[in-house]
């Protein structure tokens, strides 16, 4: 007897439906559309994590465009041994790297994966099993990673030139601090802007004694308004001058210095297009363009001989002082101070409006635009 086996055609007509956990939907999106995601990720920890998703995902994310660095700790000169590369760094695990090619984001696995690792250490060691010395550099960087997890997790730190060594193609990069460098009493409001090439090009100093946030016009009815457009005479008998001069200085002290740190991370990445150096408080921010970042490659900063920052040239500085500012959405900036200033060999006019206006966010760009309508005073300053 025999058996003739004939196919269902049911089955032929209404396919088994394909398992969705055997079929990956990113396989279907282009490179160029991950990548542009990867440029709105920016963050570094959060690009690290995606390194591990997959090996398409790992061998992306050295292509991405746009960059953020978010600097956990700021460490002193006695703190590292090598101080250039290590003055602002990256909290991470003290996770060997990968030998060879295993290592090619080793910096980025170490500072992502730390503070995970430790926690679900049981899970980790049953999900991710070791790897042979063979495996690729993705899965080698695995196992750098694992290879640790049992042991005891210790802290080291990565500097920013660290984690971007293996990014090539990093168009628009941001640093961002945790503080800013200046401490400054509670109320005091002091925020910079700087522009650098090779040197200082502008920078923007706005300050005040104190700012109050009115609610009502009720609230502002106390303050007596003595302001006749000129500085008053108590201005310069009471320390409000000297304490100007002070936030100057300051400011532009904590300007070089950024700026010299940035040197290396500039010769390495010839691709960039702008960098930002700015601080989690908003105090002060670093920016410069192309045509500064290839001035900066073909002519060396000068450094200072009393300390590791930039030196800061000769200077013309334009100041704007009202005892009281009152921006339309209510604050009043008591004792408010404009600097504007541009080094003295330039030929760009130090009170040209349209960089003085944009230098900072709202409200204190419409205090910048109603300051520089008052009366100017001119001051100069010698290089240091």
């Amino acid at each position: 007897m025999s058996y003739l086996l004939r196919s269902d055609p049911v089955s032929r007509i209404h396919p088994e439906p394909q398992s969705l956990t055997s079929f990956d939907h990113f396989d279907l999106l282009p490179d160029s559309l991950l990548l542009l995601i990867f440029d709105k990720v920016a963050d570094v920890k959060d690009l690290g994590r995606c390194c591990i998703v997959s090996r398409r995902f790992h061998s992306l994310v050295p292509f991405v465009e746009n960059v953020l660095v978010r600097v956990d700790c700021v460490i002193s000169d006695d703190d590292s041994s090598n101080s250039d590369d290590r003055r602002f760094s990256l909290n991470a695990a003290s996770i060997s790297d990968a030998a060879g090619a295993g290592g090619s984001f080793s910096a980025l696995f170490r500072l992502v994966f730390a503070p995970i690792f430790k926690p679900f250490q049981a899970l980790g060691q049953f999900l991710v099993p070791k790897r042979s010395s063979s495996s690729s550099s993705f899965d080698a960087s695995f196992s750098a990673i694992n290879d640790e997890i049992g042991g005891e997790i210790g802290v080291t730190h990565h500097s920013p030139t660290q984690v971007l060594k293996n990014f090539g193609e990093i168009r628009f990069l941001k640093i961002e601090l945790p503080t800013g460098e200046l401490g400054i009493e509670d109320g005091i409001l002091l925020k910079w802007r700087a522009d650098f090439g090779s040197t200082l090009d502008n920078c923007m100093i706005l300050g005040a004694s104190s700012v109050i946030r009115s609610n009502s016009v009720k609230n502002l009815e106390n303050f007596v308004d003595e302001d006749n457009g000129n500085i008053p005479e108590s201005f310069y008998t009471n320390g409000g001058l000297k304490l100007r001069v002070v936030w100057t200085i300051s400011s532009l002290i904590a300007a070089s210095a950024r700026h010299y740190l940035l040197q290396p991370i500039i010769t390495e990445h010839k691709t960039l297009d702008r960098l930002v150096l700015s601080d989690a408080d908003g105090q002060g921010v670093l920016c410069m363009n192309r045509e500064q970042l290839e001035e900066l490659r073909v002519t060396p900063l000068s450094a200072s001989s009393a300390s590791k920052r930039t030196l800061v040239p000769a200077l013309n500085m334009r100041l704007w002082y009202a005892p009281q500012l009152e921006l339309p959405d209510g604050t009043m900036l008591k004792g408010a101070t404009l600097v504007a200033i541009r080094p003295s060999e330039s030929k760009k006019e130090v009170c040209d409006a349209s960089w003085l206006s944009d230098a900072f966010e709202e409200p204190y760009g419409t205090a910048a635009k109603m300051l520089i309508k008052r009366r100017t005073y001119c001051l100069e300053m010698n290089s240091f």
